[in-house]
């Protein structure tokens, strides 16, 4: 089977594509491997920033479905201390430029703005390669071949299209987060629910060590416990013994308070180890006719806060200039990949620096930086 437009994944990105050629009346289809939409959970909360990530929902004609989801609210930042005392409260007053929604809710409004046939669920992409001409072929573990005249890799940190176009592999960071929730927080956990406040908290100290939380819909809080350590030392732990192993994450924080421990101790989940990949900071590669990157596919980085706003931004401007040169999709092509290069490198960069401010004082440059992002926004 030949297809026009081939995207591999329904991420953020993917969808965010698809659904701006879509707008342009441009024929695609994605590839995703998992099964269906409602297969596993979609993360927790996004802030959606007025200068990438909502640009690339009015390119996708999406801007009231936007508006539909947003957590009125939960713009809240809260910065505590090891001891649960609080360093800086900003409320949420509807002003901000960062409004949260759920990610899940704002991947079924792409879904939702698709004819039913665009996504082909159940497609696991096992090999890709390159015909000549700019034609690719993609396998799938369910047998399947297709070929494409314009293949695009929306397929995550562990892309199977990056290979085609560069040797980069991600590496590990040196940092893992550990994921728990706690649910009915303010009737079960009434003490963690008042520390962590209406939106979002942190609790950073020296060296990168630190416990995040986030408000979800229905008094969820959805919390990521940080920790800069090997992997050997998270492979020492027995994580099929929840109880074992939340004792050994918690005892890194032996002296805090128990309104920020219970985020790890109280936990109504098993915890989720999510070890923290990037690629190179600058990663681009030579232009290669007829396929492309975007998103974590082409730029993974340490979280920023920036990547699920650039991987949209980056699908909307793809598909962008691919509407703006029909029937030339290199050109396209070099217009987006030359935007977009120097756009991720910027967004890599600024991920380092937030990483950095845990050496001495993250607290204040955690504080300085917040109240920066308010005055600007």
């Amino acid at each position: 089977m030949h297809t026009p437009v081939t995207i591999i994944g329904a991420g953020l990105g993917g969808l965010t594509l698809a659904r701006v050629l879509h707008v342009h009346g441009i024929p695609v289809t994605v590839y995703e491997g998992e099964s269906s939409a409602a297969v596993r959970t979609q993360g927790g909360i996004l802030d959606i920033h007025d200068y990438n990530g909502q640009i690339a929902l009015a390119a996708a004609a999406l801007t009231d479905e936007f508006r539909g989801i947003i957590l009125h609210g939960h713009q809240a930042m809260r910065i505590l201390a090891p001891d649960a005392t609080v360093l800086f409260d900003q409320l949420d007053d509807g002003t901000g430029a960062r409004p949260e929604v759920q990610r899940g809710e704002l991947r079924q409004i792409l879904l939702d703005s698709l004819p039913v046939d665009t996504v082909e669920w159940g497609h696991k992409v096992t090999g890709v390669r390159a015909l000549g001409e700019g034609c690719h072929e993609v396998s799938f573990a369910n047998g399947n071949t297709v070929t494409t005249s314009l293949l695009v890799g929306a397929d995550g940190a562990w892309s199977r299209v990056r290979a085609l176009l560069s040797p980069a592999t991600p590496k590990y960071v040196g940092m893992t987060y550990v994921e728990t929730y706690l649910f009915d927080a303010d009737t079960r956990h009434r003490a963690t629910a008042q520390a962590v406040g209406a939106g979002s908290m942190a609790a950073p100290a020296p060296g990168g060590k630190g416990i995040q939380a986030q408000r979800e819909k229905g008094g969820t809080i959805h919390s990521y416990v940080v920790l800069p350590k090997p992997h050997d030392w998270f492979t020492a732990i027995d994580f099929t013994d929840t109880a074992a192993a939340t004792t050994r994450i918690a005892a890194e924080f032996d002296g805090w308070a128990p309104e920020l421990t219970a985020l790890i101790t109280d936990g109504d989940i098993p915890p989720v180890l999510r070890p923290i990949y990037a690629l190179p900071g600058g990663h681009r590669w030579d232009r290669v006719p007829g396929i492309t990157l975007i998103g974590d596919a082409a730029h993974l980085a340490a979280p920023n806060g920036e990547g699920a706003n650039l991987a949209m931004y980056d699908g909307a401007e793809l598909g962008k200039a691919l509407a703006a040169h029909p029937g030339d999709s290199e050109t396209a092509l070099t217009e987006y990949e030359q935007a977009m290069f120097p756009r991720a490198a910027e967004g890599a960069a600024s991920g380092a620096e937030l990483h950095e401010l845990s050496e001495d004082d993250p607290a204040e440059a955690l504080i300085q930086a917040f109240s920066a992002h308010r005055q600007t926004s």
